[in-house]
């Protein structure tokens, strides 16, 4: 796996991946990570870069080392109490429920003339497709969408880790975004996937992620199976 050479230390990087392994049940509690010489091998960074990375997570309370046992996941929820926002994905592991995405595809696509995405990024662009399960059910369908120029995807780099954090490895900096929601019945082959009817209305999710030139570099569309569980937004006053 390709890691930014010019953005935060590699270490940091591959903390974060971890981590998100961890929170979307790659890594699930009381198993063991991958041995460190499997991690220096996937990363291709020294054994110091990774047992930094470890160490921050043992730090973070997320991990625990054992001699002879490996280093065990104890926890995959957030440890710090300072933490006044958190991730929709957090929200839902913090409650005890059990959330899993799927890449499904990544592919340069044509965009359909007149779509959102062509007026964005034009003929062409990357798509990437992922499915979020809840406790074993689709619960969650996204469509991101790229420009050409970001180039193709390797599945392995997407198949658990963040997308943004993907993003940051090809040197793509997010600067904001921005977030719109309706109501709206999905596609035929979304509402298979997510095993609801095509005229059965679900909330739907627009996304728009900016650079600091303030240009958009990636527009995803979601659809949330919302009766499974309503999309929770935490605000501290």
């Amino acid at each position: 796996m390709s890691l930014s050479r010019n953005k935060r230390p590699l270490y940091q990087q591959i903390k974060n991946i971890i981590k998100d392994r961890i929170l979307h049940g790659h890594y699930p509690l009381e198993s063991n990570i991958p041995p460190e010489p499997r991690l220096e091998e996937e990363f291709g960074v020294s054994k110091i870069t990774i047992r930094n990375a470890i160490k921050e997570l043992v730090q973070e309370g997320y991990l625990e080392t054992s001699s002879g046992k490996g280093t065990k996941v104890i926890r995959n929820t957030s440890t710090s109490k300072r933490s006044t926002w958190k991730r929709f994905t957090e929200v839902l592991v913090e409650e005890g429920r059990v959330i899993r995405k799927v890449l499904l595809s990544a592919e340069v696509v044509i965009h359909e003339e007149g779509s959102r995405p062509h007026a964005l990024f034009g003929d062409t662009g990357l798509r990437i497709e992922r499915l979020y399960e809840l406790d074993g059910k689709p619960y969650i369908h996204y469509s991101h969408y790229f420009p050409g120029w970001i180039g193709e995807a390797d599945p392995s780099e997407l198949d658990a880790q963040s997308l943004y954090g993907w993003l940051e490895e090809h040197k793509v900096s997010i600067a904001k975004f921005r977030d719109e929601f309706a109501a709206a019945s999905p596609p035929p082959a979304v509402a298979g996937l997510l095993q609801t009817g095509e005229s059965h209305p679900l909330l739907k999710r627009y996304r728009y992620a900016y650079d600091e030139a303030g240009s958009v570099v990636e527009y995803s569309e979601g659809y949330y199976h919302s009766e499974l569980q309503p999309y929770v937004v935490n605000y501290d006053v």
